[in-house]
């Protein structure tokens, strides 16, 4: 467990000191803006589509270690998924974080994600990890509710 746990910061470190996909699509074809009035998280979640694929997928904001990291990795991953992808990801992911469903299968299609399980642990970290989240996902279903873990 400890080898998970530093692997886990290693990430965290990583993808925070130098997040991937931190720039603004100016053509995006959805853009969507989430807050974590708890912690102070900002994001905004660039989607370019194509056919029902996702061709490019980027993030901005400001906010924790935990929260800019996770819209690091979920940008790369779901870079050349379909919606439907997409949509398989988010639900696998959520599940894991916030301990409601953690199968063999969701740690197989999540890959690299599977880091953030331990974020379980910490209940307040859990919107953290999930804002970028519920943004892309609220994008593609073109929600028009703001995004907000309160």
């Amino acid at each position: 467990m400890s080898e998970l746990r530093e692997l886990y910061k290693e990430v965290i470190l990583d993808h925070n000191k130098a997040p991937r996909n931190f720039r603004v699509i100016d053509d995006a074809d959805l853009v969507k803006e989430g807050n974590n009035p708890l912690c102070g998280d900002k994001v905004t979640v660039y989607l370019k589509l194509s056919d029902g694929v996702i061709t490019d997928i980027s993030f901005q904001g400001s906010g924790c270690a935990i929260s800019k990291s996770s819209a690091s990795i979920m940008t790369a991953s779901l870079k050349g998924k379909t919606e439907q992808e997409a949509e398989r990801i988010f639900q696998s992911f959520h599940g894991m974080v916030t301990g409601e469903s953690a199968t063999p299968q969701d740690e197989e299609v999540l890959g690299k994600l599977a880091v953030f399980a331990g974020v379980r642990e910490f209940p307040v970290r859990v919107k953290c990890a999930t804002l970028a989240w519920h943004t892309m996902h609220a994008a593609i279903n073109q929600k028009t509710a703001a995004v907000t873990t309160e």
